[in-house]
């Protein structure tokens, strides 16, 4: 049998340094304030995903002369996040004088409630509710 000789191209093996190199990855533990790797991903999948407002939505809102800032938008955006990371469909967003109802999947306003309605009537086909 011809061949080439491995014995050759191998090194000792260090026992000790192959046991250690285990043990300093694992010695780390991530910081409490560490995010988890699904937080991480949902916030970047929906880095570029904005909130779209239905029809509906956008006539009960210019209705009842309710505006949406920035920052609310940006309240929107993020309780949609939190509901998706739990598998929610359809979530209310609470604030303190507006209330709505999202598609978490499409990431739309359904419909909106301003405080006084909200009082009124019952909220259907929703499986979360969100509280700003």
């Amino acid at each position: 049998m011809s061949g080439t000789r491995i014995s050759a191209y191998q090194r000792p093996v260090n026992l000790l340094e192959i046991s250690e190199r285990g043990q300093t990855k694992m010695a780390q533990k991530p910081s409490p304030s560490a995010e988890s790797f699904k937080d991480v991903m949902a916030k970047e999948l929906a880095g570029g995903r904005p909130v779209s407002f239905s029809k509906h939505a956008g006539e009960r809102l210019h209705s009842r002369g309710i505006e949406m800032p920035q920052e609310r938008m940006q309240q929107v955006a993020d309780a949609l996040d939190k509901a998706e990371a739990k598998g929610s469909r359809e979530t209310l967003i609470l604030f303190d004088d507006l209330a709505l109802v999202a598609s978490v999947k499409n990431r739309t306003v359904i419909t909106a409630f301003d405080r006084d309605k909200l009082r009124e009537g019952v909220v259907t086909s929703i499986d979360s509710a969100i509280i700003i």
